[in-house]
């Protein structure tokens, strides 16, 4: 892959279509019950527009282009080398409904670590868009386990040939599907949240109590709040439509997803609007959404003899599969080879921007072991 340079900038009049889409919006009345029972809450999303309307783009987007950024192949990356010029390579990978912004706090704790009082080696921090996402491309079809192929041939075009890949949501998947297609490349990997579900048929070991417990209690979340994930794997485009017409369906689409997987107080609300002009300007609402889409219907099931060999460390954020709870460590070692099982004191699903110096810290301890 031969990278170019990148830059953002966002035309003057999609910025100024944005704010008057803002101002028009209509909003339904507000639902009975309490807030958020029945989704987004109504004052929540007023103000929430409000302080879109008001969004400094402009100085959002300086700050943005602060980072190293490029594009090769269609793909769109952050690559931030180490300090010391000695940087373990790492790629990081984001999820739905985020973009590469959410990972951007964790550069400067790994390409500096010392200077931010971090004990452990430095890294050249690799932080791609997925496709469809922001500024990369989309092919017709896209699972994780391509994105993940990808990856591998972005760090070799990069000029590395071992490297550690982290990454949550689907960035969990992207990341375990690379240590499953190509182990010898990675030194190892670092999740945040799990994301692939472990092969539990025949011939596998019976489930724990902490097992089904957990299984439980991913079904009664499944019941009330799988909704999204339902309408996204079958008929993505028809929401697509109002969700790439109105800022209003899209701020309230993305913003219950960050509230509520998030722990409090969670997001900054900066990142969040960050994160709502990428999706806006850029029109890729629709194509980020084919994730779940392609995933359900072209995916790869894992089977008895799928187990990552690659050295394994977990970070267990409170919400780190969203439901209330977490995944015991027996759950994890049905697929990954766990060397590292940190229980964190706070934060939640969007760990780089809720916590990332608890992240980068547990990041950076597991790859000075290794």
């Amino acid at each position: 892959m031969r990278a170019e340079p990148f830059s953002i900038h966002m035309a003057e009049e999609v910025l100024d279509d944005l704010r008057a889409r803002i101002r028009a919006a209509r909003l339904p009345p507000a639902a009975p019950g309490a807030a958020w029972e029945r989704g987004t809450d109504l004052e929540f999303l007023r103000e929430l527009l409000a302080d879109w309307a008001a969004f400094d783009w402009r100085a959002r987007e300086r700050w943005l282009n602060g980072f190293a950024h490029f594009r090769a192949a269609g793909v769109h990356f952050v690559h931030e080398r180490a300090v010391d010029g000695r940087g373990i390579p790492l790629v990081l990978t984001h999820g739905w409904p985020s973009t590469f912004a959410e990972s951007l706090a964790l550069v400067p704790l790994l390409t500096d670590p010392a200077a931010h009082g971090i004990d452990g080696p430095a890294f050249d921090v690799v932080i791609p868009s997925l496709p469809g996402y922001g500024f990369s491309e989309r092919p017709a079809r896209c699972t994780t386990r391509d994105t993940a192929r990808l990856w591998h041939e972005l760090m070799r075009g990069l000029g590395y040939e071992r490297y550690g890949a982290q990454g949550g949501d689907f960035g969990a998947s992207v990341t375990t599907w690379m240590a499953l297609e190509d182990p010898a490349a990675l030194l190892g990997i670092h999740l945040h949240n799990l994301d692939d579900t472990p092969y539990t048929g025949p011939g596998s070991r019976p489930l724990s109590d902490a097992e089904r417990a957990y299984r439980a209690d991913v079904a009664r979340w499944d019941a009330v709040e799988r909704g999204y994930s339902s309408i996204q794997s079958t008929k993505p485009q028809t929401v697509a439509f109002g969700l790439n017409d109105s800022p209003a369906g899209l701020a309230a689409w993305i913003a219950e997803k960050w509230r509520s997987w998030s722990d409090a107080p969670g997001i900054p609300r900066e990142l969040l609007l960050t994160t709502l002009t990428l999706f806006w300007a850029t029109q890729t609402i629709a194509t980020s959404m084919r994730d779940y889409y392609d995933m359900r219907w072209h995916g790869s099931p894992l089977g008895p003899g799928d187990r990552v060999p690659v050295p394994t460390a977990i970070a267990v954020f409170d919400r780190m599969l969203v439901p209330e709870g977490t995944p015991p460590r027996e759950w994890a070692e049905r697929l990954y080879d766990v060397r590292r099982w940190t229980p964190m004191p706070r934060g939640g699903h969007f760990a780089p921007a809720e916590q990332p110096e608890l992240l980068a810290r547990d990041v950076a301890a597991f790859f000075a072991a290794l």
